[in-house]
């Protein structure tokens, strides 16, 4: 019987390990199923639970990365490839996504080396030399560029990647004829390809041959309706040919497909003012705000001439649309962002109108000619091809959704908020409020036998509040027979939970006053003298609303009264972390005071501790993140935002993307 038994064990241990490996395959691959569908952060979820488990897997680092990397947290991708690598030196997916990611940085040397890592491993690879001919062409060396273009398509004849690539090489390069005839190759391979007709409209535009321009423009829009480049750089050349009042339908699309671009602002009040239109000074103002190089406040223009010229524009004279020069418009977002936009965001640098020359009458001829040359010369280098480098290998690329592009999201950039001690009732669940574990609190709950059952959170409770009011009620019954610390304790988070924090400070005074080693009870009365406070604030401002943004303006925090009551809340922090220094709470509350106070570099040691304490602590990250580039370390900011994305906080993704990259 005993050996029965023994080997009924064996079996079920068997079973339980294969169930497990079964388990993790099937993580695996439901992560890299939401990588392909664009859930990104769904898939890190997934990759964490593999890696939680067996940390020694490549793939799911190399997988996170993808993941991390898609949602342009670049830098914490690199420390997942970074690890696949070191699990598995050998693993050239894991190189090129790296070398994608530093290039996304613009450490283009670092992108190299790894292009070149990847290429000894699998020296057949035409993507990884396409990444690194883009990575070269980022450091000026064009021939360098091409070279790695031409190796690529003696691999694939027919790669549209590379021929794009090689198009944009020898646009740089001064070679337009060249160019041309890698596109005319790219649309006989892909006939619908918008990407190249933009391109090839460009190229030729740059031959001043306009017509062919304009008809590429069109068959680009045709192709790409979505496209506010496409739309911005038709009217440019609509422009050029005196259609100003076509040319301005077209900024209009621009703009309303891109709100952002200040060259369609630019060229639309150049081209209301030829007009005569109103609005054209607005125009110049918002393309002014959006990028300074448009900025004409200090220009001076004589008045007669002014008048001049547009009596002479509604003529028709083409002296003035001869005076038009181009300007660069460098769109830094859209160089950090997919290959395909920095393509077409160059090509609009390339046509920007400059509408500082056109006041110049008499030199007009002459400024263009420079102008054209100058353009020649320096905007090249800025071109960047169309291709894959931006999408890491093993993701899947597609159009995604605005609800899945979380790094793009328009979010109030705040402070994480204090953690409180709350409660459900016994034996609810509320799978989605994600709870910490702490010792302290479930002695609590031991003293209270588990009813009600208490948590801590940093999420609104409002919701609960008739249950917390019930809590209440019972704990008066209590007191009633039992007058005592936990008790009072007990009750005076609940009446803090209802807003009711005055009365909740005279039941935590009463447990401390009878045991004064109750670390919870401090930990309690600082938090409601905080939204005490708060709650103060919040009817003095006559706002809907408090924000704990940093600044370096100043605190809220200015007057004596206020720093004492800021002192008090620190007080009682202080002496929770004496009586418990391991709650890591009281670390993380005492830094988001001290940050409301200014004390910056005292908060990071705080959030230091309780990072320490809790290594998985994702709102500790987060305000450190923030914490940091307040204090410009940037770096360390979107390493520690990385993690509390990784973590769950998906608002991270936003701020990594608006403030780091």
């Amino acid at each position: 019987m005993k050996k029965l038994t023994i080997l009924f064990f064996m079996l079920t241990a068997f079973t339980f390990l294969a169930g497990a490996q079964l388990n993790i395959d099937h993580f695996i691959r439901v992560g890299k199923t939401r990588i392909s569908i664009g859930n990104y952060t769904g898939a890190i979820e997934y990759f964490n639970i593999v890696i939680e488990f067996k940390p020694y897997l490549a793939e799911a680092y190399l997988y996170r990365g993808i993941a991390k990397h898609s949602l342009e947290d670049y830098r914490g991708a690199i420390e997942d490839y970074n690890k696949a690598i070191e699990i598995k030196p050998y693993y050239p997916m894991a190189y090129n996504n790296r070398g994608m990611a530093y290039h996304n940085l613009q450490r283009y040397d670092k992108a190299i080396e790894d292009y070149n890592r990847a290429l000894e491993f699998d020296p057949d690879d035409e993507a990884i030399y396409n990444n690194r001919g883009i990575a070269k062409l980022a450091l000026r060396d064009v021939k360098g560029a091409i070279a790695d273009y031409d190796r690529a398509l003696e691999i694939n004849p027919k790669s549209t990647h590379s021929l794009m690539a090689r198009s944009n090489a020898k646009i740089v390069s001064g070679d337009i004829t060249g160019a041309i005839k890698d596109l005319n190759q790219v649309i006989i391979i892909r006939p619908h390809y918008a990407a190249a007709y933009l391109n090839r409209g460009l190229a030729r535009f740059e031959l001043n041959d306009y017509a062919s321009a304009l008809r590429d423009y069109d068959q680009s829009i045709r192709f790409d309706a979505s496209n506010a480049l496409a739309f911005n750089n038709r009217g440019i050349v609509k422009h050029k040919l005196e259609d100003y009042a076509s040319a301005i339908m077209d900024y209009d699309m621009a703009i309303q497909l891109n709100p952002e671009m200040a060259s369609a602002y630019f060229n639309r009040a150049m081209a209301k003012e030829i007009l005569g239109r109103p609005g054209y000074n607005t125009d110049y103002q918002i393309a002014g705000q959006l990028n300074p190089q448009f900025d004409l406040s200090n220009r001076r223009i004589n008045s007669e001439q002014l008048a001049q010229q547009q009596q002479q524009q509604q003529k028709g004279n083409s002296q003035q649309q001869q005076g038009n020069n181009q300007k660069e418009d460098k769109q830094d977002d859209q160089q950090k962002g997919a290959a395909d936009q920095t393509a077409q965001a160059n090509s609009q640098n390339n046509q920007a109108v400059d509408y500082a020359a056109a006041q110049q009458q008499k030199d007009a001829r002459e400024e263009e000619e420079k102008e054209a040359e100058r353009k020649r010369r320096h905007s090249r280098m800025d071109l960047i091809v169309e291709e894959t480098r931006e999408i890491p290998e093993g993701a899947k690329q597609m159009q995604e959704d605005e609800d899945i592009r979380l790094q793009d999201k328009d979010i109030v950039i705040d402070l994480q908020p204090l953690f409180i001690i709350s409660a459900f009732e016994k034996n609810a669940v509320d799978y989605a409020r994600f709870q910490y574990y702490n010792v302290a609190i479930d002695d609590l709950n031991v003293t209270n036998n588990y009813n009600p059952i208490l948590s801590i959170t940093n999420k609104p409770v409002d919701a609960y509040k008739a249950i917390f009011e019930n809590f209440i009620l019972y704990f008066n019954e209590k007191i009633a027979i039992q007058d005592n610390a936990s008790n009072h304790l007990s009750r005076g988070i609940f009446y803090s939970l209802t807003g009711k924090y005055s009365t909740a400070i005279e039941d935590l005074d009463k447990a401390i006053r009878v045991d004064d080693k109750l670390a919870l009870s401090y930990f309690c009365r600082a938090n409601s003298r905080y939204k005490m406070h708060e709650q103060m604030e919040l009817v003095g401002d006559g706002q809907g609303n408090v924000s704990l943004s940093l600044n370096k303006s100043g605190t809220k925090a200015e007057d004596d009264d206020v720093n004492l009551d800021y002192r008090q809340i620190l007080d009682d922090y202080e002496i929770t972390l004496f009586l418990k220094p391991q709650f890591f709470f009281g670390y993380y509350n005492r830094a988001y005071i001290k940050l409301r106070l200014g004390e910056y570099k005292s908060a990071v040691e705080d959030l230091n501790q309780a990072i320490r304490l809790e290594p998985k602590f994702a709102e500790a990250y987060f305000n450190r993140g923030l914490t940091k580039i307040f204090l410009d370390d940037v770096e360390g900011g979107a390493i520690d935002l990385s993690r509390a994305g990784e973590l769950g906080i998906e608002g991270a993704y936003n701020i990594i993307k608006r403030y780091c990259n």
